[in-house]
């Protein structure tokens, strides 16, 4: 049993069911949180397709092991009624907290959130100015390595090398595991519309299947691939994110990555020719908005 719904969480449950082994996982309530929610449950979807196992709206209450050499009982909580399963290994990935109670920070008035993280402003300086915090200690921030190490670097360059540049946690070209890879760049579909209003973010999307699965027997049924671009409708159709899940989604997302950091235009994005036969052809030239189009579907090349 895999306990959580985080990125790692799916990505241990991906990799174990591809071992072979009979991997259930937990969910006390969405999936991917922080991540667009209509990427993450196409992600469960195909999960589940593919012999993973979910336990939706419980949470663990008691693990026992009555007999020491013998399976874990689980007791959980699903809905108000208390169930109970057995499993050979209990995996906990229920989100993480910063261990830094031991710095004795607070002795220099720098203070700290529950979890041990700090809130820093642009510059990374906590509410103590010259002491300041990076990567996965930030309160609220992406807990990815190179954003940790970009984040250092430029810290390091402002404060000995007279540089101004700041760290763009806005922009960051992030990707899950999971058995279908899940790439994107700038802000979910939900946080985009918030941002710049719903009537200002047109959807362009569509689902397609790569010809490398045209051949793969043991591929899911009827689980597509998925891709959208989020264009912000008042700002010249500027590119504010992208979202694609399929095969080699990492390779897609650290370009058009590039493309986001230099301001791309939907119209910039589809004059550029695609590769073909390549997933991320299916990113250059969409057509049909979710909006105009809820269920765009590609069909031959």
């Amino acid at each position: 049993m895999v306990v959580g719904a985080s990125y790692v969480a799916l990505e241990c449950a991906g990799f174990l069911t591809a071992f072979g082994y009979d991997t259930t996982v937990m969910v006390r309530s969405i999936f991917l949180r922080g991540f667009d929610q209509d990427m993450a449950n196409r992600i469960a979807t195909y999960m589940e397709a593919n012999h993973t196992k979910f336990i939706r709206g419980a949470v663990p209450v008691k693990l026992e092991k009555p007999d020491p050499a013998g399976k874990i009982h689980v007791t959980f909580d699903q809905g108000g009624e208390l169930k109970v399963e057995q499993y050979d290994t209990v995996l906990f990935a229920m989100g993480r907290y910063a261990v830094t109670q031991g710095l004795n920070l607070a002795n220099a008035g720098v203070t700290c959130e529950k979890n041990g993280k700090f809130k820093v402003n642009e510059q990374e300086q906590t509410n103590v100015p010259h002491i300041y915090a990076i990567g996965d200690v930030i309160y609220g921030q992406l807990e990815l390595t190179p954003v940790a190490i970009k984040a250092g670097m430029l810290l390091s360059n402002r404060l000995f090398k007279g540089a101004t540049e700041l760290m763009d946690y806005a922009n960051v070209p992030t990707t899950v595991f999971t058995p279908l890879e899940y790439g994107c760049c700038g802000p979910s579909e939900e946080d985009a519309k918030a941002k710049y209003g719903a009537d200002n973010i047109a959807t362009y999307h569509t689902e397609f299947q790569p010809l490398e699965w045209a051949y793969n027997k043991s591929r899911p049924e009827n689980c597509d691939c998925y891709c959208k671009v989020l264009v912000n409708k008042s700002d010249n159709n500027r590119v504010v994110g992208f979202h694609v899940l399929a095969p080699n989604a990492g390779e897609i997302t650290q370009g058009l990555g590039v493309a986001m950091k230099c301001g791309m235009t939907k119209e910039q994005l589809d004059s550029c020719m695609g590769i073909h036969p390549t997933t991320a052809e299916d990113l250059i030239g969409l057509q049909w908005t979710k909006e105009e189009n809820p269920d765009v579907k590609k069909s031959g090349c």
